[in-house]
């Protein structure tokens, strides 16, 4: 594949619902281009983007796929991303380099929840886009009443720029309301037509509609279209350019992947109205370790920079890193910086990916995206520049794990791997987590679904031959007291030679702080040099509490009397007596079980307000406030105990289809209730014996 011009190249994003056509439509785009010689379908697992064991197994996308193909003399990289919700890891990665996107819907599904995220994220990131209604072959698909949806949810910006022609299997083509003709495709080749006569009137509405938002991008021809003169052709492509690039219209187009119906019409709007890389902002960065801005011009002519956005473990090749270059060029075995990790290394063999397809070239330039082999330190985000001109550019942002399920192996032989193979998982998806909890000695698995979790699972299994099982974590509860006591803790013990003996008189009582040790040994009753050992004894107690084993905190204990012996007394008598009296002062000051507290800020359309509030209720939430969000959202905050929230994530999902999501941190701990208290108290007393 040869390189290609700023200005030739098109980086666009293709986003939708699961199940909306996304992957079909990348093939049809393939097969038109002549990228690919046939059709994959996803039934029969032959797709080029979805080519991972997983994918098949699922038929559905699981990371996003580079799909670079030429078109008339230009380049198109397309990125193919999961419509799963589990998966927006790989849509933020798709988002950071894509400077255009496509949003596929399914004509008889009409506006899905992946439709509105799809549109919440190019808005979000001013990307300009076009909507693509796929599937209009499909029965009781309604054009007008799905416009009119679609205008309603998304406004006045989303244009029609074609009406269909034929319905269901009949569906064959359209008008292009903006150039005033018909296309009719026949599977391979698109064809013009003349406009029926009885969709004439229908035509020059839309194409009316299109004139007046044309208007709408300048004072000239605002001014040309009140006098009623006609704009050319020329005028009304440019001022659609900019009306689309300036995010102020979204061009909406009909089309069937399957059929390869309307194909060749996106790929020339794609051209004509989505933006290259030169249209938009410089890219700015940041001088690396400082505050100080850098601008870069995207050309050739500009010192190398590039962000990496992508990473790809194959178990063959190695690390595979997906790049966008920001400026200059890069080929390979040239020395590069990567500026995140003050690290210089030769860049290794350069080519371009289309699914798992490597082609072959000699470098990659301004604009374009590309891949690299076999280096060892550079990682997803990280900025890859020339040595002798740094600079590094923002991250991609990704969302914290929201659901954790403990993961141990099913085979001892496997104990080994499964930490070096999480890693290698973890290169390619940064948005699960693995922690080891020294308290539980669980080691837990964090994400953002149970669908992306059971996918970590089966590359596990399918990859590299580490079978794992999940289970729900442990709850790390507390104890505390709620009285105070004031208690003796004596040890004597006689055999034979030198005994043991120590004796301590100690108060307990609640604090605030996790542990407060108080010395008021009067008289020497106690001597100094063993008030240390009585303070360590009292720690040591603290790892496991008197009613279900949890570590004790909110204590102070405060030595205030005691005895000793001549002979007999040592650390460890008083180190046993301070043990004695811990457990019976505890004992006596009304011990209590806690629990942990988490805020949670959960962002939900108004609609499910109502359900959100009292299923948060069911769960001994308490609600703190409400407050308005972008896209007519609002955000509820509450506070939730833990054990309540561990499988939030997906009953929040199945509660708002989906449109809801939450951020969730530690806040306190807080009483447990006694009746789940003596449950959790029996419980964890049982699992001890």
């Amino acid at each position: 594949m040869k390189n290609y011009s700023p200005s030739k190249i098109r980086n666009v994003a293709v986003l939708g619902h699961q199940g909306c056509g996304k992957t079909s439509l990348t093939e049809a785009l393939l097969f038109t281009t002549g990228a690919s010689k046939r059709v994959g379908r996803i039934e029969d697992g032959s797709t080029v983007s979805d080519y991972t064991k997983e994918e098949k197994e699922r038929q559905v996308s699981i990371s996003t796929a580079l799909l670079p193909i030429e078109w008339h003399d230009h380049k198109y990289n397309f990125l193919d991303a999961p419509g799963y919700f589990d998966f927006v890891g790989e849509v933020n990665s798709a988002l950071r380099v894509a400077r255009g996107a496509v949003i596929v819907m399914d004509a008889s599904g009409g506006i899905e929840v992946g439709t509105e995220k799809a549109w919440e994220y190019v808005q979000r990131r001013n990307l300009p886009s076009i909507i693509f209604v796929n599937k209009m072959d499909k029965e009781n698909v309604n054009f007008d009443k799905l416009l009119e949806e679609i205008r309603g949810k998304f406004g006045k910006r989303a244009v029609p720029f074609c009406i269909p022609i034929g319905k269901e299997e009949a569906f064959e083509g359209f008008v292009n309301v903006v150039d005033m003709k018909a296309r009719i495709y026949d599977g391979k080749s698109c064809n013009d037509a003349e406009i029926w006569p009885e969709k004439m009137d229908r035509v020059n509405q839309l194409h009316d509609m299109i004139v007046e938002s044309v208007a709408e991008t300048s004072e000239e021809l605002m001014e040309k279209y009140f006098d009623g003169v006609e704009f050319t052709p020329d005028e009304i492509h440019n001022g659609l350019r900019k009306g689309i690039l300036a995010g102020e219209l979204v061009p909406v187009l009909v089309g069937s992947a399957l059929k390869n119906v309307g194909t060749h019409t996106l790929l020339d709007m794609i051209w004509d109205y989505l933006p290259a890389p030169v249209d938009m902002k410089k890219p700015f960065g940041m001088k690396p370790g400082t505050e100080e801005q850098i601008e870069r011009v995207i050309s050739v002519d500009e010192p190398f920079s590039a962000i990496i956005f992508k990473t790809i473990y194959d178990p063959f090749i190695g690390k595979i890193n997906l790049f966008k270059v920001r400026s200059g060029s890069v080929k390979r075995d040239q020395e590069v910086l990567i500026a995140n990790k003050d690290k210089k290394e030769k860049m290794g063999y350069v080519f371009m990916l289309r699914g798992k397809e490597q082609l072959e070239v000699k470098e990659i330039t301004a604009g374009d995206i590309g891949a690299v082999a076999k280096m060892q330190c550079p990682e997803t985000g990280d900025t890859l520049c020339d040595p002798k001109a740094p600079i590094q550019y923002r991250g991609i942002p990704n969302p914290q794990p929201t659901l954790f399920k403990g993961i141990e192996t099913i085979r001892k032989a496997d104990d080994d791997k499964i930490a070096d193979s999480l890693h290698k998982i973890m290169l390619e998806d940064l948005t699960f987590v693995v922690e080891r909890n020294r308290e539980t000695k669980q080691q837990l698995l964090g994400g953002q679904g149970i669908t992306q979790l059971e996918v970590i699972k089966s590359k596990l299994h399918n990859t590299y031959g580490v079978e794992v099982k999940f289970y729900e974590p442990k709850v790390i509860y507390r104890e505390t007291i709620r009285g105070n006591s004031d208690v003796q803790g004596k040890h004597k013990k006689q055999t034979g030679g030198s005994g043991q003996y120590g004796d301590v008189r100690i108060r307990f009582e609640p604090t605030e702080e996790p542990f407060e040790f108080v010395e008021k040994v009067f008289g020497g009753s106690v001597p100094r040099n063993y008030i240390p050992a009585v303070e360590k004894g009292l720690r040591d107690c603290l790892k496991k509490g008197i009613l279900a084993g949890y570590p004790v905190i909110g204590i102070r204990a405060t030595l205030y009397d005691g005895s000793y012996h001549n002979v007999d007394s040592s650390e460890m008598a008083f180190r046993m007596a301070a043990t004695l009296a811990f457990k019976k002062g505890v004992k006596e000051a009304k011990p209590v079980l806690l629990e942990p507290v988490m805020k949670i800020d959960i962002t939900i359309p108004e609609d499910y307000m109502g359900d959100v509030m009292g299923d948060i209720n069911k769960r001994r939430g308490r609600v703190l406030g409400m407050a308005s969000a972008a896209g007519g959202k609002q955000v509820v905050s509450a506070e939730v105990p833990q054990a309540e929230l561990l499988t939030y994530t997906i009953d929040l999902k199945s509660m708002t289809q989906a449109r809801g999501n939450f951020t969730m941190e530690f806040v306190r701990y807080e009483d447990v209730p006694l009746n789940l208290a003596e449950k959790i108290i029996e419980q964890a007393n049982g699992e001890d014996e």
